[in-house]
Parts: structure tokens; sequence; C-alpha cells
């Protein structure tokens, strides 16, 4: 392995965990679409700032750019308020009108400069460890590994600094207020590190997967856990094995980079939709048949115990009283004797006293 697809994989890593990190609070406030708008409407702060320094790498750039993507929010923020319409309406608004704006600035004005729509939009990380940090003769690495860690760096001190506010008021901002917490300093310091995170992102990996760091794997902590500390370092996690497994898979299949990570992810957020422990919908399913079972073990213990007649406890007074099919009937009795509820001599079913702790248990569950 190059020291390139190193650089590659380390950027990629930086971008996503800078971005789990702040997306696992988006999700939870239930602002994750405002993500995808700070990414594409910085446009226009991206392009102004060229047009004052006629260079691509100026801070300036970054400054506006965090500029714009303030300026989305708040005016989000304005539209929502009119109650004319509801924030992903306002959002759909927004930012398609600031993105065009930027598009349009790029078209007259910036067509002979590396500063194109596919570069806004997809990035390309294998061109991130050409643009490198020169100090003095001396090779300091990619300039976008550099910006991302310092930006990683102050995204995680804040978050360990502010847990306790961050965590309150995304649950409870009246909560928050009543405990001397602010909740609208709270909400507008986290919408400028989303901006600034996004910024910084924007030029190596584009506003496509910046979104998807953003939002895919706090979606998918979210789906498996519902303890915050846990969800960080789970999205954490799947935001970094999915940069890594994704290059890699771009790699074999010589494919694009961004897409690949995005693929990863999808494939990811898959697996948690079917098989996650609370919420997957295959987990799901299991559990209903699961319940749907214990209940009719329950409807035949409950009818077995309150009959004391022999005839009234057959196998074929079974299936007329409690109005089972034959085969219902048969799979219930079937399970109950695997599980040593029942017996049944002569055709006659008897509970045993495993089946009478079994019926007393879940009879009080179910009436709690």
């Amino acid at each position: 392995m190059i020291s390139a697809q190193i650089e590659i994989q380390l950027i990629a890593v930086l971008v996503s965990v800078a971005c789990a990190l702040l997306g696992v609070f988006l999700v939870l406030r239930k602002m994750a679409l405002i993500s995808d708008a700070i990414s594409h409407s910085i446009l226009p702060g991206i392009v102004i700032g060229f047009f004052i320094t006629q260079d691509l790498n100026s801070p300036l750039l970054i400054i506006l750019a965090a500029a714009a993507g303030m300026l989305t929010v708040l005016l989000v923020e304005w539209v929502q308020q009119t109650n004319l319409v509801k924030e992903d309406t306002a959002i759909g608004i927004v930012f398609p009108a600031l993105f065009a704006i930027g598009i349009i600035m790029i078209a007259k004005n910036a067509g002979d400069v590396h500063l194109d729509v596919d570069a806004v939009l997809l990035g390309e990380l294998a061109f991130a460890p050409f643009n490198r940090w020169m100090v003095n003769g001396t090779d300091l690495g990619p300039k976008a590994a550099w910006v991302m860690g310092v930006i990683l760096l102050i995204v995680g001190l804040i978050i360990k600094l502010f847990y306790k506010e961050l965590k309150v008021s995304s649950f409870d901002a009246g909560l928050a207020s009543s405990l001397g917490f602010s909740p609208l300093v709270i909400h507008y310091g986290l919408m400028f590190l989303s901006s600034v995170t996004i910024v910084g992102a924007f030029d190596a990996v584009g506003a496509v997967l910046v979104v998807g760091f953003m939002i895919v794997p706090a979606s998918i902590a979210y789906l498996w856990t519902n303890r915050l500390n846990v969800m960080i370092w789970l999205a954490v996690l799947v935001g970094a094995s999915s940069s890594i497994l994704g290059y890699w898979v771009a790699h074999w299949l010589d494919a694009s980079i961004a897409g690949s990570i995005m693929a990863v992810m999808g494939v990811f957020f898959a697996i948690a939709y079917l098989f996650s422990p609370e919420h997957g919908r295959i987990i799901q399913k299991i559990r209903r048949n699961q319940r749907r079972e214990e209940i009719s073990l329950l409807t035949l213990l409950i009818h077995v115990q309150s009959h004391e007649s022999l005839s009234e406890r057959s196998i074929e007074h079974l299936q007329e009283h409690i109005n089972w099919s034959e085969v219902k009937a048969n799979k219930i009795l079937k399970i109950a004797k695997q599980k040593k509820l029942i017996e049944i001599k002569n055709g006659v079913i008897h509970i045993t006293l495993d089946g009478i702790s079994f019926n007393k248990a879940k009879t009080e569950s179910y009436l709690v």
C-alpha cells in the first residue's frame, strides 16, 4: 500500500468522524436535512471568496462559505417561522435557490478554473493527496488532512466540553432552559460547527459525500442503540469503517471512491434497517411471531387449566372450543409439548408444572 492510498483513507476517515460526531445531534434534533442544505448553499460563499482573492486556497473562502451556511440556517428558520410551510419545505425552498446562484456564478465567471459542478457535487478524494502543504520546502502532507484534523479536534473538544448541554437540549429544550442553558445559543453553535465542518470537507469529498457522512452513520447508530454515548461511538465506527472499506471497494472495482463509500454505507444501513435489535424489520417480524406463539400457548394453557372435565381437554374439543384449525391446533400442541408445558395421554391434554408457571408469568406480564 503506497503513501497516497494511506493519505486518501486518512482524509476520508477524518471527514467521516468529524461529520458523524455532529450528525448524531442533527439526527436526534430531526435536523438531518439541514446538512444537505448547508453543503449545497455554501457554494456562493466559496465563489465570492474566489472572486475576491483569486485563490482557491485562501482562508477567506472558508470564512465566506461558513457565513453562507449560517445564512442558510437563518433563512430556513425565517421561512419556517411564517407558519406557511414546514421545515422540510423551507429547506427545499432555500438551499436550491442558493445552490443555483452559486452554479450560475461559476458558469458565468469561473469557467477557466478548477471550480466546476462535478467537483462541487462529488469531490475527488483521489486528488486530495496532490494538494500538499509545503513550509520552507518541507512537505507536511495533504492540506485536506491538516484542515480536517484541526476541525475534528475542535469538534471533539467542543462536544466533550458541552456534552451535557447538547444532550439535554437535544432531547428537551424546555428542560435545558429551566436548567439555565440557552437552547438558541446551543442550536446556532451546532449549526456553525456543522457549517465549518462541511466547508472543510467540501473540496476533498464534495457535497454528496458530506451529506452521507452527516446523516447515514448517525442514522445507523440510532437504529442500533438508545444510549447517546454509545450512539456517538457507533456512528464514528460506521463512518470510519465505511471510508476504509469503501476505498478498497473502489480500488478493486476501479470505481468512484465517493460512490463506493456511499454504497458501503448504504449496505450498512440496510443491515441495520433489517436486523437492529429495536427497530430492525426482520427482528420485529420475528418478535411479532414470537408474541403470537406465546399468546396461542397462553390460550391453550388457560383453556386446559380452566376445564377439569377430561372431555373438554381432548384434542378434538380443543379445535372446536378455541376455534382453531386442525393445522394450527397440532402446531401449538407440538410446540407446547416441546417446551414441556403439557402432556398428552389418551388424547387428553394435561398441564405440567412448567405450564402452570409459564401461564402465571405470561398472564401477569401481558396484564402489566
